[in-house]
């Protein structure tokens, strides 16, 4: 089982401006799948608090460094953040968020080579209905071949239909191969 700490092998990772938006993280040499490469970290602070300071850039009203983990506080990587506030979102991500005792942790999905940006699924969930106007309000910019056009999680209806879509467009191309 990986490691909860960071590895550390010296500077693996680093902030730069990513063609995906703003600054981004980067891998400096290789990085192997289930490798751990850093903590989310910040002010650790209630949701009540972070209402309050919401947004950070009356700019960019849904942009913030906040992380939700489970005991329902808030890490607030824009007080007493580090690097990995700057990992942006990917719907075809190469890292993952693992929470552990209120504590968030990076790691790598996959085997991550020198030069590629980190990333990983906000899966931002929102209680409310997924409407054109709230997806537009929180757009991606992943350019994946999965992008799904918003930070916003998939409801849980949204996947039933990707599947069942996807189901039928195998069985669509199984019987297509049948009949060559």
């Amino acid at each position: 089982m990986p490691s909860k700490s960071p590895t550390n092998g010296g500077r693996r990772i680093q902030t730069r401006r990513s063609g995906v938006h703003g600054n981004g993280v980067f891998a400096v040499q290789h990085i192997s799948e289930g490798e751990t490469l850093i903590e989310y970290k910040g002010e650790l602070i209630t949701w009540k608090e972070a209402l309050k300071r919401h947004p950070h850039d009356p700019s960019q009203p849904n942009h913030t460094f906040y992380f939700h983990i489970d005991d329902g506080r808030v890490i607030d990587g824009g007080v007493k953040g580090n690097a990995a506030r700057w990992i942006n979102h990917s719907c075809e991500p190469n890292c993952e968020a693992d929470e552990d005792k209120g504590r968030v942790f990076i790691k790598a999905l996959r085997n991550i080579a020198a030069g590629e940006e980190l990333s990983y699924d906000y899966g931002l969930i929102i209680d409310e209905p997924y409407t054109k106007k709230l997806k537009a309000d929180f757009p991606c910019w992943c350019g994946s071949g999965q992008c799904r056009g918003t930070l916003l999680a998939p409801k849980d209806d949204e996947k039933k239909d990707k599947k069942k879509k996807k189901a039928k467009k195998d069985k669509k191309a199984k019987k297509k191969d049948d009949k060559h």
